[in-house]
């Protein structure tokens, strides 16, 4: 019989999807109070792959991605879920609106995978606690991503798949330091 073992630390990653820079900007100053100092945030992409949050933000959307230094254990990522998506109303309230502003995902990367939560269920997920899922997005080759059948298709792209290469790359080095 196999033992069960403590999990291994996890980077942490977060998207942000929102239409202004100041909104942007707020969200990743809160991220950084919450969750520590960035080692790699990412360009602004196009968010054009869905209209799935226009009703609620409006059009124009963007998206950017943060890494985070410090590391984090998996079991970590429900309660994290819960406190961005409090977040997410915090930041509303602040900018003193009337609907939804900002969408934040928060997931962890592993050197084989990088696995995004949800309070969406579906067949591939797999239950946390408090009502969020692991989504896993896609898996990482030695130096490729390997998407799957339901990999959201702006994680597809080559310019994501560029960045989440990079996060990796940051990751590996840092646990071959503990």
């Amino acid at each position: 019989m196999t033992e069960a073992a403590p999990f291994s630390a996890v980077k942490l990653i977060c998207g942000i999807i929102a239409s202004k820079k100041d909104i942007f900007r707020k969200a990743e100053e809160r991220l950084v109070e919450l969750y520590g100092t960035l080692d790699l945030d990412s360009p602004v992409f196009e968010f054009v792959f869905t209209d799935y949050y226009e009703k609620q933000m409006g059009k124009n959307l963007k998206r950017k991605f943060l890494s985070f230094g410090n590391l984090i254990s998996p079991e970590d990522l429900s309660g994290i879920k819960i406190r961005t998506n409090a977040l997410e109303e915090e930041i509303k309230e602040e900018f003193e609106a009337s609907q939804r502003i900002v969408n934040l995902d928060p997931g962890y990367m592993t050197a084989s995978a990088l696995i995004m939560a949800t309070a969406k269920d579906f067949a591939h997920r797999i239950p946390l606690q408090n009502g969020i899922y692991a989504h896993l997005e896609f898996l990482f080759g030695k130096n490729d991503v390997r998407t799957l059948s339901w990999t959201y298709p702006d994680f597809k792209t080559e310019s994501y798949q560029k960045y989440f290469l990079e996060a990796r790359r940051i990751y590996l080095s840092q646990i071959q330091k503990q």
